[in-house]
């Protein structure tokens, strides 16, 4: 069976972003390395990896390749039901398919750092929540657990319920496409929509694209965590951060040629 598109884009933005676009330019230049074009291409890789490792890094990039966004405050947050959202819907952010510890699949931790922030603003305003996620592009094909069946658990353990679940989408716009089917019978419209700060300028003109009225409650925003000197040493954290913002910015752009 031949891979679907969205495979093909999962396959595509694992080659175009970091680490493995750098240590693929720092591999080509190894081949050539007896050129001094082949040795540049080795010493761009390598300086490339660390930087876009580090989380000093990531903050530029966070204020620069993205359109800001702001959090909401504690005021805004116990007003919700009364600015007109009707609900607060959580994107998945992946599951962690094997957790032996726990005996049972488990939210990764973007998605349970969602679902912690989500919790939170249902308790403060007691509006309902709901939930998109099913098996992403990068995993379709495998006997993996839904985000879904995830997210049910670990909110209920948080002592609240989600009324709404997705579990059959695979990426951002169908999250939104099904949520658009899922909530129209209760009449939901206007949402508070909970995603990391990074995934929000792309969700929001998803969610609003699909009819939704979207107020943004971003959360886990790429801020400086560590002493000035550490800010510029190469971490796993600072990584991920520059990776998510690169994909971000590669998928707005896409968006804005295709329409």
């Amino acid at each position: 069976m031949m891979p679907a598109l969205g495979e093909f884009k999962a396959i595509a933005a694992a080659l175009l972003l970091p680490p493995t676009s750098p240590l693929l330019l720092a591999a080509a230049g190894l081949i050539w390395l007896r050129h001094s074009f082949g040795r540049l291409l080795m010493v761009t890789g390598l300086l490339a990896l660390w930087l876009l490792s580090c989380n000093a890094v990531a903050v530029w990039l966070a204020q620069r390749v993205l359109p800001p966004v702001s959090v909401l405050e504690p005021s805004q947050q116990a007003q919700l039901g009364v600015s007109g959202v009707q609900a607060i819907v959580v994107l998945g952010g992946g599951v962690q398919p094997s957790a032996p510890e726990y005996g049972q699949a488990q939210p990764n931790a973007s998605t349970a750092a969602r679902l912690r922030y989500a919790i939170q603003l249902a308790k403060r305003s007691s509006l309902p929540l709901a939930f998109a996620g099913g098996v992403g592009w990068s995993n379709s094909g495998q006997e993996v657990p839904s985000e879904a069946s995830t997210a049910q658990v670990f909110t209920a353990e948080h002592g609240l319920k989600l009324r709404w679940t997705e579990s059959q989408s695979r990426d951002t716009a169908e999250n939104a496409a099904r949520l658009r089917d899922l909530l129209a019978p209760a009449g939901i419209q206007h949402i508070a929509l909970v995603t990391h700060a990074w995934h929000m300028s792309r969700s929001q003109a998803l969610f609003e694209k699909a009819g939704f009225t979207v107020l943004p409650a971003p959360m886990g925003l790429v801020r400086q965590s560590e002493r000035p000197l550490l800010e510029w040493l190469p971490s796993a954290h600072g990584l991920t951060a520059s990776r998510h913002l690169l994909r971000e910015w590669l998928a707005l752009r896409l968006h804005s040629v295709t329409g």
